[in-house]
C-alpha cells in the first residue's frame, strides 16, 4: 500500500511537470517587433509616449500636480534635485508594449538623464543620455546595459519632444519619440591565427 502511494506521488508529479512544460502558466503576449534595418548596419526601432495620457507616475520635490493623485515624494535632501517619471511605452502601431522610466538629476548646473526601457516579453535597456541636447531639442544617449534579447547589443537611443499641432480636442499635448539603434557586439573568436608553414 505504501509503495502504491509513493508511485502515485511520483507519477502525479511527473504528469504535473509535463503539463506545465506543455502549457506554461504565464504566456506573455508579445507584440510584433517593429524593427527596420539601418542603411549602415544595425537595427532601428521607434517608440513613443503620448503626453499626458501615457504618464503613469511623476515624482519630484515641490511638485504641485501629482500623478497619481496622493503621491508624496520623499522630503529627503538627497532627492531634492531628482525627478522621476514612469510612462506607458508605445510602438509604431500605437500599441502599448512596455514601460519607460525617465530619471533626471540636477548636479551643479548639469543634468544627468537616464532611461530604463522595459519590454516585458523581450527584455530591458538602460540608457545614459548626453547632458546637453543637440539641435532641435534631440538628446542622444548610449545603451549601457541590456537584458535578455538586448544583452548582446550596444547602440544609441535618442529622445525628442514633438508638440501636437493637429488642434483636435482630445489630442495629446505632444509626444516623446524614442528612437533606438541597436548594433550587435562582436564576440572574440576562439580560433587562433593559423601558423605559417615556414
Amino acid at each position: 500500500m505504501l509503495k502504491t502511494f509513493f508511485v502515485g506521488i511520483l507519477l502525479g508529479s511527473a504528469a504535473a511537470a509535463g503539463a506545465l512544460y506543455v502549457i506554461p502558466v504565464v504566456d506573455q503576449h508579445r507584440e510584433v517587433s517593429m524593427v527596420s534595418v539601418a542603411p549602415n548596419g544595425g537595427n532601428i526601432e521607434s517608440f513613443h509616449i503620448n503626453l499626458p495620457m501615457d504618464r503613469v507616475m511623476n515624482g519630484a520635490s515641490g511638485q504641485t500636480v501629482r500623478v497619481p493623485v496622493g503621491l508624496n515624494w520623499p522630503d529627503d535632501p538627497i532627492l531634492a534635485n531628482v525627478s522621476t517619471e514612469i510612462f506607458k511605452l508605445r510602438n509604431a502601431r500605437d500599441a502599448v508594449v512596455g514601460i519607460a522610466v525617465r530619471a533626471v538629476a540636477h548636479d551643479e548646473g548639469v543634468d544627468v538623464v537616464d532611461w530604463i526601457v522595459d519590454l516585458p516579453a523581450r527584455g530591458a535597456l538602460f540608457v545614459n543620455m548626453d547632458p546637453l541636447p543637440q539641435g532641435g531639442g534631440q538628446r542622444i544617449g548610449q545603451i549601457r546595459a541590456g537584458s535578455r534579447e538586448f544583452e548582446a547589443l550596444s547602440g544609441v537611443l535618442s529622445e525628442r519632444w514633438i508638440a501636437d499641432t493637429s488642434g483636435e480636442e482630445d489630442a495629446p499635448a505632444g509626444r516623446i519619440e524614442l528612437l533606438a539603434s541597436y548594433v550587435g557586439i562582436a564576440e572574440p573568436s576562439n580560433e587562433s591565427a593559423p601558423e605559417s608553414s615556414e
